[in-house]
């Protein structure tokens, strides 16, 4: 059998790359005879650089820039010709907070304005910037800064990072560094900066907002996007309600602020990586993700591998840390083109089992899978 193994990151557990890699083991240990081929993927989210560094002919560029609480981190710009790849996550990640430090009122997207300078500087003429997985909840404010822009309140005194800051915002001053370079945001977020489905309302608490603190982030939000939208020239209308301004945080605010155009994060990977190609000549495809449920179908990476198999009639198997789904949502995820769904912690006995080594565990749930699934 042809075996196309295709998953996203687990849930900072486990790089696409090394979630590939541990399914490729497991399998090949049944059916040595298979023939697995690995196209780890991302939405734009964490592990977007790595995926695409893997099958490019480029280089990377190693870059210290300030993580959500202005620390230095390492970070990385892939430069292919006069392209340059961006993840977001890198300088702004929820994974590079821990716990107790997840706080969107005073994190920062600063970083992410460290790494468009760094892509400006090494001569790159367009710039495809991953979205996804960030700790912020700035709109992007603090990478506008990075970029050269004043964001003042109503004293001309710069505003502090973070979100909650931007309720005094009365004036952005300067001009963002950026040479003329087109700007692309690949994502797989649909939402808009502000209201109900929002930044703040829908991803801000997984980031440390409270109640009290998704209103008063939506507010500041808001109070940004007037602002932005009056003194940014060429920042669209209605720039607060947008699809996809909601980004990371309220990155892809920003970056349609500054003339981005928006693309599909998958489906910017799966050309990247040819994958529709090696999809063609698939007897079975294997993706996966940390938690596979009811929102897994729509807009991630197991929805979009899902869909593209059952175009070709090719069946979809899903490998997970964890498998949350009703009646209701196995019937979707059949229609959606999902074959069979296991779990890692179901097969290990227990999610904390499954933890300890989890490349050791996704190993021996791939052997399971490939003594059923494999004709060899």
């Amino acid at each position: 059998m042809r075996i196309l193994i295709a998953p996203d990151s687990f849930g900072g557990t486990l790089t696409a790359k090394e979630a590939a890699e541990a399914i490729a083991s497991g399998w090949r240990d049944v059916a040595p005879d298979d023939e697995l081929v690995q196209r780890p993927l991302s939405d734009g989210g964490p592990g977007f650089l790595d995926t695409l560094a893997g099958v490019l002919d480029g280089r990377l560029l190693d870059v210290s820039v300030s993580d959500p609480l202005g620390r230095p981190v390492r970070a990385q710009v892939l430069l292919v010709e006069t392209t340059a790849y961006v993840e977001s996550a890198q300088a702004c990640g929820l994974q590079l907070l821990a716990e107790n430090e997840r706080d969107p009122l005073r994190t920062t997207s600063y970083g992410v304005g460290q790494l468009l300078l760094a892509a400006v500087e090494a001569g790159a003429r367009h710039v495809i910037v991953g979205l996804g997985g960030s700790g912020t909840n700035d709109a992007g404010a603090g990478m506008l800064t990075a970029l050269g822009l004043s964001l003042l309140d109503g004293q001309d005194a710069v505003l502090p990072y973070g979100g909650g800051a931007l309720v005094a915002l009365e004036r952005v001053d300067g001009w963002p560094a950026l040479r003329g370079v087109q700007l692309i945001a690949a994502g797989d977020v649909d939402n808009p900066l502000v209201g109900p489905h929002g930044a703040s309302a829908v991803f801000g608490p997984q980031k440390g907002a409270d109640d009290g603190m998704v209103q008063l982030l939506d507010a500041a939000l808001t109070r940004w996007a007037t602002i932005v939208e009056r003194d940014v020239p060429g920042a669209p209308g209605g720039l607060g309600t947008l699809p996809g301004g909601g980004a990371a945080g309220g990155l892809g605010a920003a970056l349609l602020a500054l003339g981005a155009s928006r693309e599909p994060g998958l489906r910017t990977v799966m050309r990247l990586v040819e994958f529709d190609a090696v999809l063609d000549r698939a007897d079975l495809v294997i993706t996966g993700e940390g938690s596979f449920d009811s929102q897994s179908v729509r807009g991630k990476v197991p929805g979009g591998v899902a869909a593209a198999a059952a175009e070709r009639a090719v069946p979809c198997l899903v490998l997970a840390g964890q498998v949350s789904v009703g009646r209701l949502g196995r019937r979707e995820h059949a229609a959606a083109g999902v074959d069979a769904a296991f779990s890692m912690a179901e097969d290990a006995g227990s999610v904390a089992v499954a933890m300890r080594d989890p490349a050791r565990t996704l190993t021996a749930l791939s052997r399971r899978v490939a003594r059923e699934w494999s004709r060899g």
